[in-house]
């Protein structure tokens, strides 16, 4: 599964059309974020990229799990948003991922 990293300085729209056409390439994609103003830019990014798959009868959905990363060699705690169709996304594998 292709992950796209989402910083506080991302642009929602840039991640938007990334997460959408993955999402239609693929079916889903995994967005890494460390730290509140990532994770902000990351949801308004989901919150477009419905409007650009929704003609296309795409429903996202996003479940959202924690991951144990490191970043300049120190251990952080990430969030992993797992985003694909609510009708075809199976969101026990976003547990293992």
């Amino acid at each position: 599964m292709e992950t796209l990293k989402v910083s506080t300085k991302s642009s929602p729209n840039a991640v938007a059309g990334a997460m959408a056409g993955v999402v239609r390439s693929e079916g889903e994609v995994m967005v890494q974020v460390v730290g509140a103003g990532a994770l902000n830019q990351a949801i308004k990014a989901i919150a477009i990229a419905r409007g650009y798959v929704e003609n296309g009868g795409i429903d996202l959905v996003c479940v959202p799990t924690f991951a144990e990363v490191e970043i300049d060699g120190e251990p952080r705690t990430a969030i992993r948003l797992v985003i694909g169709d609510r009708n075809v996304t199976d969101p026990s594998r976003a547990a293992s991922a």
